[in-house]
């Protein structure tokens, strides 16, 4: 007997539940991943390249036994299943909206053979923590609350050990892996990830509470990326958090990522548009002047040292420091007044973490328009955050270097008078 085990956002071989459930009752096991076309159009080159560094390392850890395919999954998932006779295929479970309409459509093409999905990307599923009444909850206090008290499981015992592999050599339509052309300034992959979590806790973990808001210091984890491809699972994670201060606000940064998570599963819609549909209401920029406008912020060249800063850590390495993601995408849609949406889109191209359910609620929540957003009179003042949070001006030396010199634009508006324009028509649609 065999089976399929189908790797998606879980690039791994140590705590992955399905692995288990594949090599049941001793059953020969085939690993395959799945290039879809369609991924590869919205990935980016950054996230292309960590996708196909983790998967030449996964595929080093399994012998070579890792087959790479191209196409639909719903077409080519079926055609491997049925050439090796699998009795059933094993995934982890997908709880974006677009990982369940392709799982939906892969299970319908598989026929009697079973998709069994198990685990989850997330330390708790999205749809397991709710209210008294069943309803998902849209504040993240109460969230965070009922999250701690449902727990959960200890990390999966697995590794390459756990199965009978299956050599993928005579099985049709496979492929090399891409090689890429984008440079990453954090290494991709298993062994990346356990790595430099092993390292963040012996070195970081303690301050991180205090440290983690300083874009001029080395405070955060950098896990972000590894989280998004499943190099590590965040169970592995959360195993090594004790009760101090640092680590519990850890703890609740892994726990944000379960709720936007869990908002995105119940409100799907909420990938694009306002998750509060009040503010479809709300009066946005989109003439030329605001496309100029937009172009600037892309570039860094807005002339707020702490935005360009962002904006060019990010265009030249594909990760912007967290504090500087707010300032940044509230200046966006505050003080430029542009559709949230656009800078979401940027981010997700832009970022080797780009996350569908983080990214796009944590936009809303700069733009006012999201479950727990910002109060919408709250205007993130870029002078002061900058002078708060990278107060010796590290940060923005090391990404704007010409700054206080001639070749520095000026402002590209007045943010005391884009704050009070911000607040006309926040109330408008309040």
């Amino acid at each position: 007997m065999t089976s399929l085990l189908w790797f998606r956002r879980d690039l791994r071989l140590h705590d992955l539940p399905p692995l288990l459930d594949g090599a049941r009752d001793g059953q020969e096991v085939l690993a395959c991943y799945v290039l879809d076309s369609r991924l590869k159009a919205s990935a980016g080159p950054r996230r292309l390249q960590y996708l196909y560094d983790s998967l030449r390392e996964l595929r080093d850890g399994l012998d070579g036994r890792l087959l790479v395919v191209q196409g639909r999954p719903e077409t080519r998932i079926p055609a491997i299943a049925k050439q090796i006779e699998a009795t059933s295929v094993h995934v982890t479970e997908d709880f974006s909206p677009f990982g369940q309409r392709r799982d939906d459509a892969v299970r319908d093409a598989l026929g009697d053979v079973p998709l069994e999905a198990s685990g989850s990307p997330y330390l708790v599923s999205p749809g397991r923590v709710t209210k008294g009444d069943g309803s998902p909850y849209k504040v993240f206090t109460p969230f965070y609350s009922a999250w701690r008290e449902h727990g959960w499981r200890k990390p999966a015992r697995t590794d390459a050990k756990s199965a009978t592999w299956i050599d993928p050599g005579d099985v049709d339509g496979g492929i090399d892996i891409p090689a890429g052309d984008a440079e990453l300034d954090h290494p991709a992959g298993e062994a990346a990830a356990r790595r430099g979590w092993k390292d963040f806790v012996e070195k970081s973990l303690s301050d991180y509470s205090s440290e983690r808001d300083r874009p001029d210091h080395d405070g955060t984890s950098r896990m972000s990326a590894h989280l998004k491809f499943g190099t590590i699972h965040p169970r592995t994670m959360a195993a090594d958090l004790g009760s101090g201060q640092g680590a519990q606000a850890y703890l609740r940064e892994l726990a944000f990522r379960d709720f936007y998570a869990g908002v995105l599963y119940s409100w799907p819609r909420s990938a694009w548009w306002n998750w509060n549909k009040a503010f479809d209401r709300i009066d946005v920029d989109e003439d030329a002047e605001a496309k100029k406008r937009f172009e600037a912020w892309k570039a860094g060249k807005t002339g707020f040292p702490i935005v360009d800063a962002g904006m060019r850590q990010l265009a030249e390495t594909g990760y912007m420091h967290n504090r500087v993601r707010m300032i940044t995408a509230s200046f966006l849609v505050k003080d430029l007044h542009l559709p949230w949406q656009w800078g979401a889109r940027w981010f997700l191209e832009q970022l080797t973490d780009g996350d569908m359910a983080s990214n796009q609620h944590g936009w809303q929540w700069a733009a006012g328009c999201g479950t727990d957003a910002a109060p919408y009179f709250r205007v993130f003042n870029p002078t002061t955050q900058g002078k708060k949070f990278d107060p010796d001006g590290a940060y923005v030396q090391r990404w704007v270097p010409e700054f206080g010199g001639e070749d520095y634009p000026e402002p590209i508006v007045d943010h005391a008078a884009e704050r009070a324009e911000a607040l006309r028509r926040y109330e408008a649609v309040r």
